[in-house]
């Protein structure tokens, strides 16, 4: 930022600014004089606070210009007449500012940065010395609501530094929220603030006070990206109705550009679309007319009968598709899947051309899917049109992403656990159609539980905030982001501007907007899969049912590290399990079985758990363990004899028993109830988890997978309770 384009706000206007929106502050004084420096301290009580204040000096301490401690009138007046012959010309008019010393052996951190991408965000952070060292801090978008700033203190890692602290009482929570509003209110009113700097804001007697603060302008502050729908970008139509359900749900499809090369894009998703069991009509075309996959091409797509296909999955080169979708909509089509590369990402050649189709669909009528994208996936019409496999299983989970693997990889996810899709899209160059349009539409689609999206680029992160956010209130949302790492800053690490890094900045986003944000293809995938298979829970209790020690205890210390609370026995609750188990058993959270288990033991003692109104969830470990054991007996030498037989089938159906207990158990509480065992991956025909996948669940390969997802359950449930007022 320039110097010409900004300017730094004197602590005493910085101050008077923020005190208009309610932020806490001292009672201060600003004079000119070392004299009424000493009677202004007089006023105030002793000891005081002495600095130079002026526009132009925004760092003080580093040119020596505060005096702290002062707790005589003569040392006030010394200091301030220090003080004032230490300005320099450069300095411009200057004062000084007097204020009562406080301490706390707490420090915080509270401001606004201004984000390129996402506009004026709100940070809190630990301050002080430990705000590098640390760097605990979370960020959210102008403007908070009271819900978002209760949200940022409960989001800090330090919480410990909130409770009761060295005799201190604990941090008053609704007034530190009071900063954090003042700091948005302040940000929204005025939208030439570039930034906010409350370091430290120390915490006396419970109670937040900024002692210090400093107010950015900038002529530019208040420029904002553009709107992807909005009139600077040329007024673009959103896609209708009409135009997804042609995507979506079409009444006939022609592949443009087939192929009889088995290698050919043109010949794969032909086949793709004819082997996924698609009932529409398929038409083809082909420039020699060629029979393809027992198909009878044409050599123009003018020659398709009109009105029998309203999708058209281009995979001609980028030259021939002009032409081709102005025939195509003359023949009734309303949406366009183009595989075809050469366009946006092929430099400023590609990027003309690019420009020009998405003019040219805007003319016609037609939604623009890609380009250079992979293809549409919709299993309530058996519709896979893809350029690469698999053809995922028929699920609730809606899928679109700015990379076409990430497609494939979620797609896998969903053959590998049986918990499926209903639509997925690749984006491709998303030249006309972007994620946010498709999850718009997801949030819409009664065959969609649960929006899952991979992310990449968000050049106007004020809108896309603002969408997801539409799209989190109506269902639940999963965010994967790529490139998720911290963009260069200039500013000194204990400044708000480098704590709020690119990072933390869209994690907050999210947090705000209701949508959950994942780490990994794993999580994101899971907890798309909780959402869609399991009910939230109506608090964050949980219980952990485990046949083995070891086990439970590595849940619990999960369940410590997350946002879930691992819920103490209920002493009624003890004596109820207490009648269907041995003395041995843990008779604490995690119920370890501890062995004791009998042919009924674990579907009763599930249900008592469940049932129980002081626990919300409950995570189950240990299944398929028999049927892991009937495995081997039934690949020996020894199967079936020796009674071998009767108790390999008596295993794989007491597994079965169990993961069906779960379901149950869940539907008839309405709480989540999780299966967590490696047997999901290393033994997926497992009795144990086969049964889970046919109840329509998922089975967890760890209990820190399943922590994870259920803690995904319980933000959502969390958010929307903040939010329901």
């Amino acid at each position: 930022m320039s110097p010409q384009s900004s300017r730094t706000l004197s602590e005493a206007a910085s101050k008077a600014l923020l005190r208009g929106h309610g932020v806490p502050l001292l009672d201060e004084r600003e004079v000119t004089t070392a004299e009424d420096a000493a009677k202004a301290a007089e006023d105030l009580g002793l000891p005081v606070v002495v600095k130079l204040c002026g526009d132009a000096i925004a760092h003080k301490t580093e040119r020596g210009l505060v005096r702290l401690g002062l707790a005589d009138v003569d040392d006030v007046a010394r200091a301030g007449a220090d003080l004032l012959a230490a300005a320099t010309p450069e300095d411009g008019d200057v004062s000084l500012l007097v204020a009562p010393m406080v301490k706390g052996n707490r420090e915080l951190i509270a401001g606004v940065s201004r984000d390129p991408q996402f506009g004026p965000t709100v940070l809190l952070g630990v301050g002080g010395i430990l705000a590098e060292a640390v760097g605990d801090a979370v960020v959210r978008l102008v403007p908070l609501s009271r819900a978002d700033a209760e949200d940022m203190v409960d989001g800090l890692a330090t919480q410990a530094l909130l409770g009761p602290f060295r005799g201190e009482p604990a941090v008053d929570r609704d007034a530190l929220c009071d900063v954090l509003l003042g700091l948005s209110a302040a940000a929204e009113a005025d939208p030439g603030i570039a930034s906010i700097d409350l370091n430290p804001l120390i915490v006396v007697d419970g109670r937040p006070v900024a002692v210090d603060a400093l107010v950015e302008r900038s002529d530019d502050a208040g420029e904002a990206p553009t709107d992807a729908r909005g009139p600077a970008a040329g007024g673009r139509p959103a896609p209708t109705a009409e135009q997804f359900r042609a995507l979506f749900a079409p009444r006939g499809v022609i592949v443009a550009g087939a192929s009889t090369h088995p290698g050919k894009f043109g010949f794969v998703s032909l086949h793709n679309i004819l082997a996924s069991g698609y009932e529409g009509e398929v038409f083809a075309t082909n420039r020699d007319g060629a029979e393809v996959l027992g198909v009878q091409s044409v050599p123009d797509v003018d020659q398709v009968p009109e009105g029998r296909a309203d999708l058209v999955f281009v995979c001609t080169p980028a030259g021939a598709n002009p032409d081709l979708l102005r025939k195509a909509a003359a023949k009734g089509v309303r949406a366009a899947f183009i595989t075809s590369a050469g366009y946006g990402e092929a430099g400023e050649e590609g990027r003309a051309a690019q420009d020009e189709l998405v003019a040219l669909c805007d003319e016609l009528g037609i939604l623009l899917a890609g380009p250079n994208g992979q293809g549409v996936v919709s299993t309530p019409v058996s519709l896979c049109a893809q350029i690469v496999a698999p053809n995922p299983p028929a699920g609730r989970i809606g899928v679109a992403s700015q990379s076409g693997n990430f497609v494939s990889s979620f797609e896998n996810l969903a053959m590998a656990t049986g918990v499926g899709i209903s639509r997925a899209v690749s984006a491709g160059n998303a030249a006309a159609v972007t994620v946010p349009d498709y999850l718009e539409h997801y949030a819409e689609d009664p065959a969609t539980a649960v929006g899952l999206a991979y992310v990449e680029g968000v050049p106007d992160g004020a809108a896309f905030a603002r969408r997801i956010r539409s799209v989190a209130a109506r269902k639940p949302l999963v965010l994967l982001k790529g490139g998720a790492t911290a963009g260069g800053q200039s500013a000194a690490a204990s400044h708000t501007g480098s704590l709020a890094t690119d990072d933390r900045v869209f994690d907050g986003a999210c947090r705000q907007a209701g949508a959950s944000r994942a780490t990994s293809v794993e999580d994101a995938f899971e907890a798309a899969a909780t959402f869609a298979t399991q009910p939230l829970p109506a608090g964050p209790r949980t219980a952990v049912l485990t046949t083995a020690g070891g086990w439970g205890v590595v849940c619990a210390d999960a369940i410590t590290r997350s946002d879930l609370v691992l819920a103490p026995l209920p002493d009624d609750l003890r004596a109820a399990i207490d009648e269907k188990l041995p003395p041995r058993w843990s008779r604490a959270n995690p119920v370890d079985l501890a062995g004791g288990e009998t042919r009924d033991t674990i579907p009763e003692v599930m249900a008592l758990i469940a049932e129980h109104p002081e626990v919300d969830a409950l995570i189950y470990l240990g299944l398929g363990i028999q049927a892991n054991q009937a495995r081997l007996m039934r690949q020996g030498s020894f199967h079936p004899d020796h009674g071998i037989g009767r108790i390999v089938d008596y295993h794989e159906r007491q597994d079965a028993r169990f993961a069906q207990a779960a379901a149950d158990t869940s539907d008839a509480t309405g709480k989540p109830v999780l299966c967590a065992t490696e047997l999901a991956v290393a033994d997926p025909d497992n009795a144990g988890p086969a049964t889970v996948r046919a109840t329509g669940r998922l089975c967890y390969p760890s209990a820190d997978r399943a922590v994870r997802a259920l803690e995904h359950l319980w933000r959502r449930a969390r958010f929307l309770d903040r939010h329901r007022g």
